[in-house]
Parts: C-alpha cells; structure tokens; sequence
C-alpha cells in the first residue's frame, strides 16, 4: 500500500497564532515546526501499522522546509521544498497512491473556525468558494486527488475543517486538535492528539478503502475574492475568467485539471 500525507502547520495542536507559523519569532517557529513534525510521524506510525509499504509526506507548509525527518519512520520518503506545479500541496502524488492523508489542516479563508483561517495567502485572499461552497486548501487538494483515483481517507486540524470534511466525504476519519474560538483556540494535548493520530490513521488505511470515494461535480464554477482590487483586475484576464465586481473574479471549466491550473496561476 502506498500513502501520500499532505501536512500543513496551522492546523497541529496548540497552534494559535501566525507568529508560530513563520520566521517573525524563530523560537516558537521551532516549537511549531516539532509538533508538525510530530503529528505526521504518528500518522506515518499508524499508516505502517495498517500495511503501508511506502509513504511519501509532502510538507506543504509555507516553503515546504518544516517537518523534521527524524520525527518519521524509515518507511516515510519526505518532500521538501515548493514543488511549483498545479498540485502545491499535494506535489508528487500520482493516480499510482492508494490513499491520501491531510494533517495539521486548517479552515479556510473568510471563516471563524481558526484565527489562522486562510487559503493560500491570508495577505491575498479573502474567500474561495466552488460551485457555492466556501472552499479551503482541503477542498481544493481533496478535489485533486479525487480527480485522480486517489481517495481521502483522513483529516487532523481544527474542529471547523474536520467538519467540512465530514461534509464532503461522510465516512473520512478525522482528529481535531483544537477549536477556534474568536482570536484563540482551545487545544487538546499534544500527545492525546498524537495517540488519537496513529489510531486513526490505522483505522483509515484498514478495509476496503474506496468507501472514501466521491464523485466530483460535472462542471466547477469557482469564485476567487482579493482583498486587494488590483489582485482581481489580474486575474480576470486568465482565460474564461469573468470580473464579478472590484475585488471578485468567477471561472468556469468541466476539468477540474483546469481548475488547478487557474489556481495555480492566479493565486500565487
């Protein structure tokens, strides 16, 4: 069995800030980079434990230099680095995996469910939604492997994420970290999370795993909010993309393979 693990940072627990997500403060970065760290090596334990032979960790957080090797299991291969390709956070993954895991996940721009809720750049975007629903960096990477025949087969991160994810897929196992509650969370403890991690993942990847499986829709309209208007002005110039009003721009494709590719060349 082959695994692929997209891990992110702001959604790993006792995270509640920015400031412990990047280079402002090195010391709690490095705090936050460990748990990271942590939380993907359990889930890499508990992915061995249900027969994976090969498991390949994306660290998907800012330029992809977080996650400590060391913290994982020989079995786990880790890609470091920014991939730069349509696939961002999910770079490497192929139609030959037989499960992806998302950890450390977080809710998406323009929702209450994490003070660090974003999509992509919090600088950039205020709210994504596709076909009406308001969509994060699980919906969009979730879509992506399901667009290749890999299906989802668990989510770690806040309370907010874990619930749109029982959304899309019923069945997906989830663990939360923690919940958000206005400017700050309510964490569970980090080694209660990391138990629960390795159980979970165990009981994910065990069975028959295309009970995970979901249709994706016909046809993708997605709409993209800037916070800043000149950010619209540009994009609306990408091909079938419309100006909705000054800070809103709408795309349409049957492909969701196109769908990434404007991602990819408008969210940046």
């Amino acid at each position: 069995m082959k695994v692929f693990i997209s891990a992110d940072i702001e959604g790993v627990a006792d995270l509640a800030s920015f400031t412990e997500a990047g280079w402002d403060n090195p010391q709690l970065y490095t705090l936050g980079m460990e748990q990271m760290s942590r939380e993907v090596g359990a889930v890499c334990r508990g992915a061995v434990a249900a027969g994976a032979k090969l498991i390949t960790v994306k660290d998907a957080h800012g330029s992809g230099l977080n996650i400590f090797h060391k913290y994982l299991p020989e079995e786990a291969e880790l890609v470091r680095g920014e991939m730069r390709s349509p696939y961002s956070m999910i770079g490497g993954i192929d139609s030959s995996y037989d499960a992806v895991i998302f950890v450390g996940y977080h809710d998406a721009a323009g929702q209450a469910g994490n003070p660090m809720a974003h999509t992509i750049s919090s600088r950039k975007i205020r709210g994504i939604t596709i076909n009406g629903l308001p969509a994060g960096e699980f919906h969009i990477f979730s879509y992506a492997a399901a667009a290749l025949g890999v299906p989802t087969v668990m989510i770690s991160g806040d309370a907010a994420i874990c619930a749109k994810a029982k959304a899309v897929q019923e069945k997906i196992e989830t663990v939360v970290s923690k919940r958000g509650e206005a400017a700050a969370v309510v964490c569970r403890h980090p080694k209660v999370v990391e138990r629960d991690l390795e159980e979970a993942a165990k009981r994910a990847l065990s069975g028959d795993l295309s009970r995970y499986r979901y249709a994706l829709p016909q046809q993708f309209q997605v709409v993209v909010a800037y916070q800043k208007h000149f950010d619209a002005a540009h994009a609306s110039y990408y091909w079938n993309t419309e100006r909705v009003d000054g800070h809103t721009v709408r795309f349409t494709a049957d492909s969701y393979g196109e769908v990434l590719r404007f991602f990819h060349f408008v969210l940046a």
